[in-house]
């Protein structure tokens, strides 16, 4: 019987040989710390939720797990950050969806994210809500469409970079409602959201984390939620659709790899992930945030969900005509 260990290998008797370190990196995961590049500034939703997970994960791997903000281009610095890391497992791209489906559509000279990151899995879903200074008079997303219509181009919404999830609920927002509001980019939820509550804003379509909170105390009002449904953590907030204006936004965070890592770290990743998110702390802290649990999916069925989601939103955003700023 053969027993193979991260050290070597006890072979039919033979005595213990030590594997080659190639073949020994193929399978063995991890070699020490590894980090979770998150594209965005500390404070943001998947800042706050790469860090929940990496707490729960870093005990079962052995390992510690660091999280590395790396701001910028709607999530695309850190997506350029991983995909040029060392193939071995050990950097990984803790991404929201729309770092690797959107930005490589609507920002120039982008990285192909499909051919240079390696999907592991989906480790959430979610919706936004649309929040605003508490001073702006508008207490539904009816009268907020009315006001922008009294004033044309006043009012402001800010996202956490061009091409994310909460820049383009604002621009379907706006295209649905038959508005017009002016877009101001940030470099993460978390300053972005920032100048909302100080009223140097007018809304935001934020990510839950970040924003509930901050509702729940006053300094934000929702006013309507992009998903289909409402949301357990705000029952009392409509969606978009029940609010007259057809809008439906769901988001996602998700584990990638530099392209050419082995196959075999990857599932090593997957299964040590997969195991992390079954903890009942996982679950707690999603509901903590407004999150909900990632549908199941085996690696190659969550890597077609990101092909897929790539080419349905490469199509619509040609309506839209979003460019960078």
């Amino acid at each position: 019987m053969t027993h193979i260990t991260r050290r070597g290998a006890l072979l039919g008797g033979t005595g213990a040989l030590l594997l080659p370190s190639a073949l020994r990196a193929q399978g063995a995961w991890p070699q020490g710390p590894v980090t979770f590049v998150v594209g965005y500034a500390a404070g943001g939703g998947a800042d706050i939720n790469a860090r929940e997970l990496a707490n729960i994960a870093s005990p079962m791997i052995g390992q510690q797990i660091v999280v590395d903000n790396k701001g910028g281009a709607a999530g695309s610095v850190g997506a350029r950050i991983v995909a040029g890391a060392k193939p071995d497992g050990q950097t990984l791209f803790y991404a929201v969806g729309t770092n690797v489906i959107i930005n490589p559509w609507v920002q120039k000279g982008m990285i192909d994210t499909l051919a240079t990151l390696a999907p592991i899995c989906q480790t959430t879903s979610y919706q936004y809500v649309l929040c605003i200074n508490p001073k702006v008079p508008a207490n539904t997303a009816a009268e907020l469409v009315a006001l922008a219509k009294k004033d044309p181009e006043k009012l402001t919404y800010s996202s956490s970079g061009v091409g994310g999830n909460n820049h383009l609920a604002g621009a379907l927002f706006a295209d649905a409602a038959g508005i017009k509001i002016t877009h101001v980019p940030y470099k993460g939820t978390g300053p972005a959201l920032a100048d909302v509550i100080s009223g140097v804003i007018t809304m935001n379509f934020s990510s839950l984390p970040p924003a509930v909170g901050q509702v729940k105390a006053g300094n934000l009002r929702a006013l309507a939620v992009t998903g289909d449904k409402r949301l357990k953590s705000l029952p009392d907030v409509p969606t978009l659709k029940e609010a007259g204006i057809d809008v439906v936004v769901n988001g996602w965070h998700g584990l990638f790899a530099p392209a050419k890592t082995p196959d075999a770290v990857l599932d090593k990743i997957d299964a040590d992930m997969t195991k992390a998110m079954k903890d009942p702390r996982w679950e707690e802290a999603l509901a903590k945030d407004g999150l909900e649990l990632a549908p199941p999916r085996t690696r190659a069925q969550f890597a077609k969900f990101v092909a897929d989601e790539h080419a349905f939103w490469g199509k619509k955003l040609k309506a839209l005509n979003i460019d960078m700023e």
